[in-house]
């Protein structure tokens, strides 16, 4: 197995849990008896650890990559054994933030090995298939949550749908011997300097694709982890499957549209294709806020379209950066990703439901600000070198 296909799997595997969790959401809610508020704190606790760890877990990536690698799903794995068996809002919370934790080792340790690896033209399909198989993994625990029986409750949905994590755990003897512990940094160090073209500074290419990052992620989380699992229950009345089949329906857009958007992004150039799917994610973003059943519909399905650009602002941050400097710069921009994400549902469930719908809408209105701009500075450079 190559070292990406490796990635993938751990990547893969990772992801049931994540993708388990929204359709639960109004369950955990109702046997808690918990407030909106506290289903915002609880479903944001995770990008919380994720922002409070990234810049940590980037540290630790670039110097113990094989431990970091082997050390997330075991601290996953905890997190979601807690989490199952909490009977406390408290205990709630102190699950998703070890599962946020465990994430953020996971996703810097598996972005770096791969980036260390990059080689040329075709570094935008290679994390694409990495967040293709991410996508994989939250489109299977959705199913998974779907089809098991509605009288489980959400602790035993959620660790059958955990389950993959296992299949990592037996994996970590292959995951030691491909990725010892900063075995690349050395070599790759001396051969990449220039690679990055003075990448060792914060350009206004680095600043906006740390603000696209940043709505991408507030999009996502405000809408997944909490408005549309809500709303959909409650006003649109849905069951978890129902919930599921929606989520599932952005992740299938999403699998199909990867890996065109990555070869699309390496043929013309990854900000006017960045522009536009950020621009459909305004527009899917506001039809989920505030959209009748027809439009929350499409709006699930076009918000998938628009996260097959997630990974495209980390391509342009490894074309800027010099490989020393990559493990930092990466942990930087989790930070700001992992804030947004945490900010997304946490915001949305101290306005309350109605109120979360203007937020997302706004959220959408500002991804279409962003978008606009990509274009039209796409433009620009191709009006200069005319």
């Amino acid at each position: 197995m190559s070292s990406t296909a490796l990635l993938c799997f751990i990547s893969l595997c990772s992801c049931f849990s994540m993708g388990a969790f929204s359709p639960l959401l109004p369950e955990i809610g109702r046997a808690g008896a918990l407030a909106d508020w506290q289903l915002g704190v609880v479903a944001g606790a995770l990008g919380f650890a994720r922002m409070a760890t990234a810049i940590p877990s980037g540290w630790l990536a670039g110097r113990h990559l094989g431990t970091t690698l082997c050390a997330s799903p075991v601290l996953m794995l905890a997190g979601t054994l807690l989490l199952a068996a909490s009977s406390s809002f408290a205990m709630l919370v102190l699950g998703r933030l070890i599962l946020g934790f465990a994430y953020t080792l996971g996703t810097v340790s598996g972005l770096i090995a791969l980036l260390l690896d990059d080689r040329g033209p075709g570094a935008s399909v290679r994390l694409n298939i990495f967040e293709f198989a991410a996508m994989i993994g939250v489109l299977g625990g959705l199913g998974l949550v779907g089809l098991l029986p509605g009288h489980w409750g959400w602790s035993l949905s959620l660790l059958a749908a955990s389950s993959p994590l296992l299949l990592i755990l037996a994996a970590v003897p292959s995951i030691r011997r491909r990725f010892p512990d900063a075995s690349r940094a050395p070599e790759t160090r001396v051969s990449r300097t220039s690679d990055a073209r003075g990448g060792d500074r914060m350009s206004v290419t680095l600043w906006t694709m740390f603000a696209v990052g940043i709505v991408l992620a507030l999009a996502w989380s405000a809408v997944s982890q909490f408005l549309l699992p809500l709303r959909g229950t409650r006003e649109f009345g849905l069951d978890r499957s129902g919930v599921s089949g929606l989520l599932m329906l952005g992740q299938l857009v999403d699998l199909v549209a990867l890996l065109p958007v990555g070869r699309l992004a390496d043929g013309l150039g990854r900000t006017p294709v960045l522009g536009v799917v950020i621009v459909v994610l305004g527009l899917s973003t506001a039809a989920i806020g505030v959209g009748s059943f027809q439009w929350f519909v499409a709006g699930c399905a076009c918000f998938g379209f628009g996260m097959a650009g997630w990974m495209l602002p980390v391509g342009v941050i490894r074309e800027h950066t010099r490989t020393e400097h990559l493990a930092w710069r990466l942990g930087l921009y989790r930070v700001g990703v992992d804030a947004a994400m945490f900010l997304g549902p946490f915001a949305s469930g101290l306005l309350g439901e109605e109120n979360a719908r203007i937020f997302v809408t706004a959220v959408g209105g500002l991804a279409l600000v962003v978008g606009g701009r990509l274009l039209v500075t796409a433009r620009r450079r191709r009006a200069a070198e005319v």
